[in-house]
């Protein structure tokens, strides 16, 4: 999953059109309702995936409500807010690989049909924001934080769904565990994207 970053960005787009802020007006209702949504499923189910993921929806919601604050803004000023939401989905990755490594240790074995139907709908949810995001994915850190997340949420919901599957077929815990490593394994690649993005961006309006 590697692209390009840190390079050409004094001509990438800035979020500064009502359109794009629409979308994201839209996209975070969208996270936020999806947050309730699979907090409830993965408490119901017992799924650390599920749950991993309603956080997720919930460090959306707050870091697109930033990116549509900062629009218009100064390139630092966008830069900074790119670089607190690479470090925040650093935190989310670090809280997931701790909560993965706590259920190695206890084992409960999840609901798989209460997981897989969450599973589907966060996948439409996110496939949703990332196609109505598609033509802004080049846009410079603040911008392009928004597609990654919901590029990379579309993926581990479906990995998700697959999750539900092999428990339904094992009758264990390590498809949703796998699933969670693989969840963070995402946040991870997206954070150090973004982040290598906002300090190129910081140097750049440095010298400007």
């Amino acid at each position: 999953m590697a692209d390009n970053c840190g390079c050409e960005i004094t001509q990438k787009f800035d979020g500064s059109s009502k359109e794009y802020k629409r979308i994201l007006v839209i996209i975070i209702a969208i996270n936020l309702v999806m947050f309730f949504v699979e907090v409830i499923g993965g408490l119901s189910s017992r799924s650390v995936a599920l749950l991993a993921d309603s956080l997720d929806f919930l460090g959306d919601t707050a870091t697109y409500t930033i990116s549509l604050l900062v629009i218009g803004l100064s390139l630092a000023t966008r830069a900074k807010a790119g670089l607190f939401k690479g470090i925040s989905l650093l935190v989310v990755a670090m809280w997931v690989l701790g909560t993965t490594a706590y259920r190695l240790i206890y084992i409960e074995v999840p609901e798989p049909m209460t997981m897989g139907a969450v599973g589907m709908v966060a996948f439409g949810a996110n496939v949703l924001s990332a196609l109505l995001l598609l033509r802004y994915k080049d846009g410079d850190s603040n911008v392009r934080s928004v597609w990654l997340c919901s590029r990379n949420d579309a993926i581990g919901n479906l990995a998700v769904v697959v999750a539900a599957s092999g428990i339904a077929a094992s009758d264990t815990a390590w498809p949703d565990l796998f699933v969670a490593f693989v969840l963070a394994g995402l946040f991870i690649n997206s954070a150090v994207q973004i982040i290598r993005l906002s300090r190129a961006e910081l140097k750049l309006s440095a010298i400007g």
